[in-house]
């Protein structure tokens, strides 16, 4: 009796790890994994930045992120509230828009 019962501990225990362990692994490649992703950062309410990252996004401790601007390629940092959105897997990006000059009058 008391074997079946250290069996089925044990066997909870396994299962248990695993499954924290599934979840921490899910947790991670969508942190750290090498994937784009879309920026957007306030600081007290007024929008600071908004682009794209080529890649990994590194959080710090004190709400810093880092990460290579796809933009122009530099590494950069950013203090505030921000959104980071990564892109699904096969997920195309977004094309950018450009402004649409405005209208002028014809000469007369």
């Amino acid at each position: 009796m008391t074997r079946t019962v250290a069996l089925v501990l044990i066997a909870g225990l396994a299962v248990t790890a695993a499954a924290c362990t599934e979840s921490k692994r899910a947790r991670n490649a969508a942190t750290w994994g090498d994937k784009p992703a879309d920026i957007t950062c306030w600081t007290y309410g007024t929008e600071t930045f908004s682009g794209r990252s080529t890649g990994k996004v590194e959080y710090n401790d004190g709400g810093r992120i880092a990460f290579v601007d796809a933009a122009n390629g530099r590494y950069t940092t950013i203090d505030g509230e921000c959104r980071v959105v990564y892109l699904a897997d096969g997920e195309a990006a977004e094309p950018a828009v450009e402004p649409v000059p405005p209208a002028t009058a014809p000469a007369a």
